[in-house]
């Protein structure tokens, strides 16, 4: 039988809101020994974030700094400190599982959003947690975001002032 999910329970990556991008990253590559894969920075109408995408095995994590305090990230840090600021699950089917999950009345800051191979959605965050969670549908096994996913994933946050 499956679960909700259309599949095994598998995160497929955090994301962690830093204060500092250069302390973070001296972390997880100096010490952790996490491999950069890619470093970006994304702006909105009025904010703006850079983020760095590290891999160790087949666990990866997005880190993600402000560059001002408009930002989604800035608002983050200030309502909930830094730390995880979302958790991205895999799933078969991210219409099915968005349609069940609205009708148990969780709500969601984004449409569905398409890009090369990758499917994503995030739900608005849990006031209680300050959780975010992403579902993402992966079709090639390659691992990294497209921009243009990250800048439309951006731009509907912050048309959305959710953080």
């Amino acid at each position: 039988m499956k679960d909700l999910f259309g599949c095994a329970a598998k995160i497929d990556h955090i994301a962690i809101a830093v204060k500092n991008m250069d302390e973070a990253l001296f972390f997880y590559q100096g010490i952790l020994n996490f491999k950069l894969l890619e470093r970006r920075e994304i702006k909105g109408a009025f904010s703006g974030m850079k983020s760095a995408e590290l891999t160790v095995g087949n666990f990866s994590v997005v880190l993600v700094q402000g560059t001002g305090p408009e930002s989604q990230v800035c608002k983050y840090i200030d309502e909930y400190g830094p730390g995880v600021q979302h958790v991205a699950i895999t799933v078969e089917d991210i219409e099915e599982v968005a349609r069940a999950l609205t009708k148990k009345g969780l709500e969601f800051s984004t449409n569905i959003i398409k890009g090369k191979g990758l499917l994503q959605i995030f739900t608005k965050r849990e006031k209680n947690s300050g959780m975010m969670y992403e579902f993402i549908q992966r079709e090639e096994t390659e691992t990294g975001f497209e921009e243009g996913n990250i800048q439309e994933l951006f731009n509907q946050l912050e048309s959305a002032f959710a953080y």
